[in-house]
């Protein structure tokens, strides 16, 4: 069955991107552990004498320069190192003063004169010790859009480097902030924070396809836990099963199956297979325990969930058609909502001590844990980012329910939302 919702406003379309003096294309990979990269960024050459064009060019350079930060594979050059060097002369670039200040990336910007209400941004990538050019691309777009078109370009520095576009990645959630539970969107850094559903009816546990173009999630809409799929892009909602109590879906990581939880069969919750549209489901598990809360292996060969039927819940592991399950998680009486990351090598959970909800990392390959949450207070419902080196989750610390991320090691908190009361997060891939 097929409805439609209101489509989403502000649908983005660039104007225009061109590709710079094109290169052979270079990926460097960077693996966990190895230090960040050194990237000077000086500030943007404005080539207009508009006060406009100058607030443009700092408002990008410092959303590129947040962005950079951010990743944890590039350490930006303090800039009282820049006044030991010539000023910069993007026609010349001297690039053995770039390397006396030990940068080994050089970040160019420049905002030429405006057209009309659009913008132009020019951004050049240097190799410093070769003294060449990696790569260039040109913007141009209108103003209301210029967050996105910086997130862009940092998402392409990524790219040189082997990663995930992080930037322009998007965090699917649940707020009440309007009075009722619906599905939201934001940037992944808080901003931008959109409405995507409208009704009356309660709305859980989004979770975004592998292409970022389809949610999967549970709604009541017809007084029943159903689960559905939403395009919001389109405005288009399939129903894929309203029999029983559906909820938890997940997307393979390869964009072919759907997982979820569901009482279709015998009224017990067990674990369910469909294709990426919803067809064709198929039950995996087979017991009188509480079987919950699916998680995709990179590979999409394997599913992590959550399973009672050792007598607690704890994590399990089993292969994608069902078979081999195996349990995981040890060492206490509650771990639930796994969450595999993209890199493959760690499940984030959830655990219980004392009353006390805190996020957790098993490294499947030590299998070390590591606590990654130390707070008095409910902390659930962990989700990572594309490359695996941060994870969003729903904390109330601060005494409502608010979204956080942190980095891989539990370190760098950061909070995105503030209205309302804000959970059930889902960082697209």
């Amino acid at each position: 069955m097929k409805t439609k919702c209101i489509l989403l406003g502000g649908i983005i379309i660039f104007l225009a991107v061109l590709i710079l003096h094109p290169q052979q294309e270079v990926v460097i990979s960077i693996k966990e552990g190895m230090p960040a990269i050194p990237l000077a960024l000086p500030d943007f050459i404005v080539l207009s004498s508009s006060p406009e064009s100058k607030a443009v060019a700092q408002e990008l350079h410092q959303i590129i320069s947040d962005d950079l930060k951010y990743s944890q594979v590039f350490q930006l050059l303090p800039k009282s190192y820049y006044s030991y060097i010539r000023p910069l002369n993007p026609e010349e670039i001297f690039f053995k003063d770039w390397e006396s200040i030990q940068a080994n990336i050089l970040f160019v910007g420049e905002v030429p004169e405006s057209e009309g209400k659009n913008f132009l941004f020019e951004g050049k990538i240097y190799d410093v010790k070769a003294g060449r050019l990696i790569f260039g691309k040109r913007y141009q777009s209108e103003k209301v859009l210029l967050r996105l078109v910086a997130h862009k370009m940092a998402d392409e520095i990524m790219k040189i480097y082997g990663e995930r576009e992080l930037f322009t990645s998007k965090i699917v959630f649940i707020s009440n902030r309007d009075g009722n539970d619906e599905l939201y969107m934001m940037d992944y850094d808080g901003h931008n924070q959109t409405r995507v559903t409208f009704n009356k009816k309660q709305d859980y546990m989004p979770a975004w396809s592998a292409d970022r173009k389809k949610i999967a999630y549970t709604s009541y809409r017809n007084n029943k836990a159903g689960l559905y799929i939403l395009n919001p892009f389109e405005g288009e909602i399939t129903e894929v099963v309203s029999k029983g109590t559906n909820f938890a879906p997940t997307f393979s990581p390869d964009g072919k199956k759907l997982a979820f939880c569901s009482t279709l069969e015998e009224g017990n919750p067990e674990i369910y297979v469909a294709t990426s549209e919803g067809k064709k489901i198929k039950r995996l598990t087979f017991n009188k325990a509480i079987d919950t809360a699916p998680s995709w292996s990179p590979t999409s060969r394997e599913i992590a969930f959550t399973s009672d039927r050792g007598g607690t819940p704890q994590i399990y592991i089993m292969d994608a058609e069902g078979s081999n399950i195996r349990r995981i998680s040890f060492g206490g009486s509650y771990h639930d909502a796994p969450a595999w990351s993209p890199a493959g090598g760690r499940i984030a959970y959830v655990s219980r001590v004392d009353q006390i909800f805190d996020i957790y990392a098993l490294n499947l390959r030590t299998e070390q844990v590591v606590k990654l949450t130390e707070s008095n207070a409910r902390n659930e419902t962990p989700s990572w980012s594309p490359g695996g080196r941060h994870l969003v989750f729903s904390s109330n610390i601060t005494g409502t329910i608010q979204l956080y991320t942190i980095d891989y090691d539990g370190s760098n908190l950061r909070r995105l939302t503030t209205k309302g009361e804000n959970k059930l997060p889902d960082w697209s891939r």
